[in-house]
């Protein structure tokens, strides 16, 4: 039998007038925490831990990210489960659900089992495999969602490309329905997306390049809500960027339908503006859209329409970013600025309460993936994130765990930087 988790330390430690903070019991007060042997416990029965003065951080719930891209099997040059998990950790968390566009595919139930083995003996945070939805990503063939998911996956997606057949995707939330989990739709029209590599609008007619309409993604984002509501079958939104797919998912929720949707940070800490100069660490896909689909995703998120925040963490080797724009790949790294970006830009500044904000990357994720909650209450293993509730900092990409450097945020300012992540009653990340 594999041994889980043994390479990583168990904790022993006791915060000293700490904020805890839980948005699974709506706790939020200063206290101190035990953590013996892995598990909370009651610190006044504590003893022979290593005491820490915790006066102005704050501990909750280890974070959640439902869409990260962690390469491996098949491209480990550009990130591997060790190096993205112990990134991951970095950035607070304790769990990521990691898409299927690895080479090969994660679409047989023995790369499931490979991808959480891994995690498991090696990683630093638990990995949840999202099997493919079709064979090979190829749209043609349905992958074998039942038996994946009885290894372990916890939903299916063709996420770095669309399904592009309604009949293949009414067929997926069908089965997936079926097997007790959602499609997690990556939505873009490829007939109107293809060959666009920014924002199709003012910016990209300025600077000569193929432009990705808006439409590209609310029609795909239209036919998915018809879908689920026709067959009663949940779909979940991936990576929302413009105004009128945030519109579609508030007007579904109204309606009642089995909706959620997520987006990133990057959807409402950047515009197309940013492109200017063919900066590569700006281009992914979606795209950064305008100011005006800026302000409808925050807007989005701090009305409920927009369920989750995620990194979409998408490693890419300097070889394959440092290059013309139009050759450059999309996408860029995020799961250690996920938690800083939330809370500068939504918390601090006073569009969301700090519990609200740790919902969309706690309890939000978990419930949508069907995973246990992380309370922080005695007797429970420690799944937890410390961070300095007021300490700005700039990020350095120097800094990272992760293989890559492809992040538009080097050199930005930031709040709430990670002090300390458990996962599993285990010290996965301490600062120095």
């Amino acid at each position: 039998m594999r041994k889980k988790f043994s390479h990583l330390d168990l904790a022993n430690l006791l915060l000293r007038d700490v904020r805890v903070v839980d948005p699974f019991t709506g706790v939020d007060r200063r206290q101190d925490l035990a953590v013996k042997d892995g598990q909370i416990v009651a610190a006044s029965a504590a003893d022979d831990l290593e005491e820490i003065s915790a006066t102005g951080l704050v501990v909750c719930p280890g974070l959640t990210d439902a869409h990260v891209h962690l390469r491996e099997p098949g491209q480990e040059y550009k990130e591997d489960i060790v190096s993205g998990t112990r990134a991951a950790a970095h950035g607070g968390m304790v769990q990521v659900a990691c898409m299927p566009n690895t080479a090969p595919p994660i679409d047989n139930p023995a790369l499931v089992s490979y991808v959480i083995e891994r995690a498991e003996t090696a990683g630093y945070c638990e990995v949840l495999p999202i099997g493919a939805v079709s064979k090979g990503l190829a749209g043609e063939e349905l992958a074998e969602i039942g038996l994946m998911r009885e290894a372990g996956a916890v939903a299916f997606s063709d996420d770095g490309k669309p399904v592009a057949s309604a009949e293949m995707m009414r067929k997926a939330m069908i089965y997936a329905q079926a097997f007790g989990c959602t499609v997690h739709s990556h939505c873009e029209d490829l007939s109107l997306a293809e060959d666009g590599l920014m924002n199709e609008g003012w910016v990209s007619t300025e600077m000569g390049l193929f432009g990705i309409p808006t439409l590209a993604e609310d029609v795909m984002i239209a036919r998915d809500i018809l879908l689920s509501e026709y067959y009663d079958c949940p779909v979940h939104i991936c990576h929302v960027s413009t105004a009128g797919g945030v519109e579609m998912i508030r007007q579904a929720k109204r309606k009642g339908l089995k909706v959620t949707a997520e987006t990133c940070p990057h959807y409402f800490t950047f515009t197309d503006a940013e492109v200017r100069g063919f900066r590569t660490n700006y281009k992914m896909n979606p795209p950064l859209r305008s100011e005006e689909d800026r302000l409808a995703v925050l807007e989005g998120i701090v009305d409920g329409s927009l369920d989750l925040i995620v990194s979409d963490h998408a490693p890419h080797h300097s070889d394959e970013k440092e290059v013309e724009f139009a050759l450059a790949l999309f996408g860029i790294i995020g799961v250690e600025t996920l938690w800083p970006l939330l809370y500068s830009e939504l918390v601090l500044s006073g569009k969301l309460s700090l519990e609200a904000a740790l919902r969309l990357v706690t309890v939000n994720p978990r419930r949508l993936l069907q995973q246990e909650e992380t309370p922080l209450v005695e007797g429970a293993p420690a799944n937890l994130m410390v961070f300095a509730e007021d300490e700005p900092f700039t990020y350095d990409k120097s800094s990272t765990f992760s293989k890559a450097r492809n992040t538009p945020y080097d050199g930005y300012e930031m709040n709430g930087p990670i002090k300390l992540t458990l996962w599993n009653g285990r010290v996965t990340y301490r600062s120095k």
